[in-house]
């Protein structure tokens, strides 16, 4: 299980950095190209940023479900080649339409995000999922954190054409470590239908439905606020008296706290549901998350900003692997893949209604992106109270036959 689990985490820490690596700089790499009005540049940067996530969102369950029928690795290792080649295809462009037409291509073959947090879960042991799907998770976010540092050296070094080249060897050296060091674990027999169609994911129980769309809500409603900082917080800083000189220093010191204090709450979330059932502990942390965003309501110094941003990230990490956990158990088996890629879907619909979402809100006040936030965040606390049942909390917990 930890050679497995090293394998797929490393594999997404590589390839989710190595995605990072140009995409931060596409609309740099539009004007390399030949575009120069401004509203152009913007309207291809967002169209092929958004097409890949969209495409994600939608196909995600659907190679879920393949995936329960032939193994999660050989759609992971099929995903990683499609972005070994697109990416030195971008290296190669001479127009902006291809970029945007590459971007639809590996929108097509994305997904491995989804399939690399179901290998997680599937390969460890009940009482061990939510450590493993913490550790996958930690490494999704770190990789982005440190992608656009590398990537930033490298577009002054060598160019940003020749930074996705590097990047295709990101996704090789991913694509290398899955292939050589991953052992897909024996899966269930999947029963054949009559149409010889992989089956359709069925739970056990009503409640269990239930159980699950509930938590694809928290999923969705957590990514929808975790999100919301990117389209308005220079802008947040600037009203709140910044000196231009300091303003990307000081948004780049808050976007790196929320990232540092997710991935820690990523991975100590396994010892925090040995104490806690999920109930308690997604409710308190949608509350400690929506604490979180209060000094950004009122306005408080940067330094103060700072420690907001870092209980926002920590309860932010904790209740999203814990609502992936949670999840997970009442997933059937057999149909563990489906399961996830609809959760990934619930976050990837988040993650591309936010900034959005944010924008309309901006342009009645930044600070009213906060307010709502806090407000989403209560009303994902008071839903876990009152919605998710201690049938649930009880599955968290292992039996005296796993310990």
């Amino acid at each position: 299980m930890n050679r497995n689990l090293l394998a797929i985490a490393g594999a997404c820490f590589i390839g989710f950095a190595g995605f990072t690596l140009v995409m931060p700089f596409l609309p740099l790499y539009f004007v390399q190209l030949g575009m120069r009005d401004p509203a152009d540049i913007a309207l291809w940067s967002g169209l092929s940023l958004g097409v890949t996530p969209g495409m994600t969102a939608l196909l995600a369950p659907l190679w879920g479900r393949v995936a329960d029928r032939y193994g999660n690795k050989f759609l992971v290792l099929r995903s990683l080649a499609c972005f070994i080649i697109t990416m030195v295809m971008m290296g190669l462009v001479t127009r902006p339409w291809h970029i945007f037409a590459l971007r639809v291509l590996q929108g097509f073959f994305a997904g491995y995000g989804a399939l690399a947090v179901a290998m997680a879960a599937q390969a460890a042991p009940r009482d061990r999922m939510a450590s493993a799907i913490g550790t996958v998770q930690t490494a999704q976010r770190l990789g982005p954190a440190l992608g656009p540092a590398i990537g930033g050296v490298l577009a002054v070094a060598i160019g940003i054409r020749a930074t996705f080249f590097v990047s295709s060897l990101f996704y090789l050296l991913a694509f290398l470590l899955v292939w050589r060091w991953f052992v897909e674990p024996a899966r269930l027999p999947v029963p054949d239908t009559p149409d010889g169609d992989p089956p359709r994911l069925s739970f056990a129980s009503g409640a269990a439905f239930q159980q699950f769309v509930l938590l694809m809500g928290v999923i969705f409603g957590l990514q929808l606020v975790d999100r919301s900082f990117g389209p308005v917080l220079p802008l947040y800083l600037e009203q709140l008296g910044v000196a231009p000189s300091h303003l990307a220093l000081a948004a780049g010191v808050l976007f790196s706290s929320v990232a540092a204090a997710g991935a820690l709450g990523n991975l100590v979330t396994q010892r925090l549901l040995q104490r806690w059932p999920p109930r308690a502990l997604l409710r308190w942390t949608a509350l400690a998350a929506a604490a979180g965003l209060l000094p950004f309501v009122v306005g408080a110094p940067v330094v103060w900003l700072v420690v907001a941003t870092i209980v926002f990230g920590f309860a932010i990490g904790v209740a999203m692997t814990a609502s992936f956990t949670a999840a997970g158990h009442v997933i059937p088996e057999q149909s563990r893949s489906t399961g996830f890629g609809l959760l990934t879907s619930a976050s990837l619909v988040g993650l591309s209604v936010s900034p959005m979402a944010s924008g309309v809100l901006a342009r009645i006040s930044i600070r009213s992106v906060f307010i709502v936030g806090m407000i989403t965040l209560a009303v994902l606390s008071a839903m876990v109270s009152y919605v998710l049942r201690e049938r649930v909390d009880r599955a968290e917990q292992p039996s005296v036959e796993e310990t």
